[in-house]
């Protein structure tokens, strides 16, 4: 019997080695909340690596390295469970720092921001990451880590939702070609939760009662949110609550700016997910941070792939800079983000600006779109798993 093709020690030492850049933010947020209360010059300090990371992000070299094929997953599995473990221990910390400085210092701003964009950063990011592994334990995991952002009817809107619709009009997580980020994360804050909740709801259309709400994912992650909302309220005190909620806002609007320009102006008209349906970039910098995220058109095409198998893709298109700094253009320059992608589709010849050569296929009705049980599959319509 043929042994099992192994990865070169070397190849695995550098790309792990790599990915541990991904606790600059939860090991500058540990560090922030653990040394609270501060002096008020002393705050606004813990910026400073949010800010370098800005400026890094965008000047980034990039990388069209394809992963060693065989790499073992146990070490870059480990890196994501001690990012889970941060993200519950600067959730409790920062609430501790807060119910002792009080809302009235220069912690609380400082607090909403940087643990804000960490949540969104590492906890939303890796709970992305977890929700699309076969493993229930992880899938929980991924689940808890939307509890401390406030969001996790994600994890069921995202993954049997956003996956078997993205690119089409069915998806209320696809930007549309011109839309602005203003108008987008209006649309698809109340969306993406409506759409959870009737995913759920058909997915237990035999059951009644207190069954039904027993096993609505929807309904378990609210309890759970607001659980853990009131929690921090009854032992930490109201502004420490009051902060737990301002992170979780700043959590979910880099969530959105994410998925703002993750598939802006793309629009699909197969049934199976391809690589040139989603934004890529190739920024080394957020390849690493993000573990892995930055490959998105290969996520969605391989949904099932873990972040440290995820492809570079010449095909799809480019984003102008990488997640950190587009994050930050979407917040406060979103007119010139959609000057640069739409320049970019134009370029390539995608979106509104494809030129089709023989007649597309048809459109497929969002009422055909599958709806699937579970988190941990690749769930694209016709994608490979």
């Amino acid at each position: 019997m043929e042994a099992a093709a192994t990865a070169n020690p070397s190849s695995v030492a550098r790309t792990w080695a790599s990915h541990l850049l991904c606790f600059v933010l939860p090991v500058t947020t540990l560090a922030f909340a653990a040394t609270g209360p501060h002096i008020w010059w002393q705050a606004p300090l813990f910026l400073l690596p949010l800010l370098a990371s800005v400026v890094i992000d965008m000047t980034s070299r990039p990388e069209h390295r394809q992963p060693d094929p065989n790499l073992p997953p146990a070490p870059f599995d480990a890196i994501l469970y001690v990012l889970v473990a941060l993200q519950v221990v600067n959730i409790l910390l920062t609430a501790r720092m807060i119910s002792q400085a009080g809302l009235f210092t220069l912690d609380t701003p400082v607090a909403m921001l940087l643990v804000g964009v960490n949540s969104g950063y590492s906890a939303i990011v890796v709970g992305h990451e977890l929700i699309h592994r076969a493993s229930p334990f992880m899938q929980m995991l991924g689940r808890l880590l939307m509890v401390t952002t406030m969001y996790e009817h994600f994890c069921t809107e995202h993954v049997r939702g956003h996956h078997a619709r993205v690119g089409t009009d069915a998806d209320p997580a696809t930007a549309r070609f011109g839309e602005s980020f203003h108008r987008f994360f209006h649309r698809t804050v109340p969306a993406q939760f409506l759409s959870a909740w009737d995913i759920e709801n058909r997915r237990l259309a035999d059951h009644r009662g207190l069954a039904l709400w027993r096993r609505h994912r929807v309904v378990q992650g609210k309890i759970a949110e607001w659980g853990l909302a009131a929690a921090i309220l009854l032992v930490f005190g109201p502004a420490a609550f009051i902060v737990h909620l301002g992170q979780a806002f700043h959590a979910i609007a880099a969530l959105e700016a994410v998925n703002y320009f993750e598939h802006w102006g793309l629009r699909r008209t197969s049934r199976k997910v391809r690589p040139m349906d989603s934004w890529d970039t190739d920024s080394r910098f957020t390849l690493y941070t993000l573990v892995g995220l930055s490959r998105h058109a290969d996520h969605h095409a391989y949904a099932a792939r873990p972040y440290q198998q995820l492809r570079h893709w010449e095909e799809s298109a480019k984003l102008p800079f990488g997640y950190f700094g587009m994050v930050l253009l979407v917040w406060t320059r979103n007119e010139l983000v959609r000057r640069m992608l739409t320049a970019e589709l134009r370029r390539r010849k995608m979106g509104p600006f494809a030129q089709i050569a023989v007649a597309p296929e048809e459109p497929v009705p969002a009422s055909q779109f599958p709806v699937h049980a579970g988190f941990g599959a690749a769930v694209e319509a016709g994608a490979p798993a």
